[in-house]
């Protein structure tokens, strides 16, 4: 058989649909779009501040003031949500977590402001004590031992004094057991029926949420998380967790971190018809960053291609300290 004779006998060629780029357009099987997502902002208190975060590059501590401009910018950029974490002064922490219910309290404060002055911003609020306990967990400590069933108590107060001051969706990422179907509850008690709840449903004992807990200053002050958040050997338990949360009320379930969990996104995908998010973790975000500085990676190209990645795995949304930076490339 004469080589030109093999050459005309290839009836499949992949190629054909990749010759142009109108062409590769056209076949596109995953679209990243800006309304897939979702912009992480840090609040502290103060005036006219704002502190840049050292493992995090160019992404800030915001006051107040500044924090609205921010949000507003990333609404200018089509972004149409924002997740809100605080900074708390030491002084206003404690093992119960009570300033995370402050009706005064940063939290609920900058959730009145935020819907007073962008009032098209989607606000999620997260739900957890760490960033208001003194001991930097996600609960209540007592003897040693992370409390479940006490600090589920204090996260429906947090749940609800959130509703109040207008948060759109409540996202607990406390990992105690019960807490979405006691939210659930006591948000409908309260008559918050249209507040929705982003799960954390599979948010894993990761090592890479370094720089996020240098954001919050609330790194655990003894011990680990390892008692309450998943083992990052397991698949299958996330399928349990996602499957309690659904069936306690949960409207949207979550997998964090996003990018060493890609197969936990895309069996969770298959399990459920219930928008899946995915959180590309600060870690994630420093890793690219600091190769980007070395001039190792090209920057914008890997971002896209990294958050392109957990869309393709089964990501409905997802979180990103990238949020407006994609935003930007996208346009």
């Amino acid at each position: 058989m004469s080589s030109t004779t093999e050459y005309l006998s290839l009836l499949h060629r992949p190629r054909r649909l990749r010759r142009t780029s109108s062409l590769r357009r056209m076949v596109r099987e995953t679209q990243l779009t800006v309304n897939d997502l979702i912009y992480p902002v840090f609040v502290m208190e103060g005036e006219n501040q704002q502190q840049e975060i050292p493992s995090m590059p160019e992404i800030y501590r915001y006051t107040l003031d500044l924090l609205l401009k921010e949000i507003a910018d990333a609404a200018n950029l089509g972004i149409n949500a924002i997740a809100l974490f605080p900074l708390i002064p030491t002084e206003k922490k404690d093992n119960a977590g009570t300033e995370s219910y402050n009706p005064d309290g940063l939290v609920q404060h900058t959730i009145k402001a935020i819907k007073q002055e962008i009032p098209e911003m989607t606000v999620i609020t997260d739900v957890a004590l760490d960033p208001f306990s003194s001991y930097g967990h996600d609960g209540i400590v007592k003897d040693g031992k992370i409390l479940n069933d006490e600090t589920v108590e204090v996260l429906v107060k947090q749940a609800i004094s959130q509703a109040e001051a207008g948060a759109d969706i409540v996202a607990p990422s406390d990992m105690m057991d019960g807490r979405i179907g006691a939210i659930r509850q006591g948000l409908d008690a309260a008559g918050y029926f249209e507040v929705g709840i982003l799960a954390y449903s599979a948010k894993y004992a990761s090592a890479y949420y370094g720089p996020f807990r240098d954001a919050l200053e609330s790194a655990p002050q003894f011990g680990d998380k390892q008692t309450y958040q998943m083992n990052p050997a397991n698949s299958r338990e996330a399928i349990k967790e996602v499957a309690l949360d659904i069936a306690e009320g949960a409207d949207i379930v979550m997998v964090k971190p996003a990018l060493a969990y890609l197969d936990i996104i895309g069996r969770i995908k298959e399990y459920t018809n219930l928008p899946v998010a995915a959180y590309n973790v600060s870690g994630e975000y420093a890793m690219v960053k600091a190769a980007a500085e070395q001039g190792w990676i090209d920057e914008k190209q890997v971002i896209l291609e990294t958050l392109t990645s957990m869309k393709r795995a089964g990501a409905d949304l997802i979180l990103t300290y990238f949020a407006k930076q994609v935003a930007l490339m996208l346009r």
